[in-house]
């Protein structure tokens, strides 16, 4: 599903314009994105948690130039689902 078919949707499903739904979903990515690299965790009861990871500093070969690179520390965003969430994807 893509946003425009997600907000397609939504419009559909609430009766509300497209233009207003645009501006929730776009309003709502924005604040996870925002949280997120600022360090913040997003935690959405029966959803699931957006989070920063830390990936640890490694050294990595780039096989094309048979030399060994190091890869420094660095953060990624992750999301992890609710359990509810999970168990209600395996059915």
């Amino acid at each position: 599903m893509t946003k425009a078919e997600l907000i397609n949707e939504l419009a559909i499903t609430t009766g509300y314009d497209k233009k207003s739904i645009t501006v929730i979903v776009e309003g709502f990515m924005e604040n996870v994105k925002n949280n997120v690299a600022n360090g913040e965790n997003v935690y959405l009861r029966g959803f699931g948690s957006f989070v920063t990871k830390t990936r640890a500093a490694k050294v990595a070969r780039n096989i094309s130039q048979k030399a060994s690179i190091y890869v420094p520390e660095h953060k990624i965003p992750y999301f992890k689902p609710a359990k509810e969430f999970a168990a209600e994807v395996r059915k």
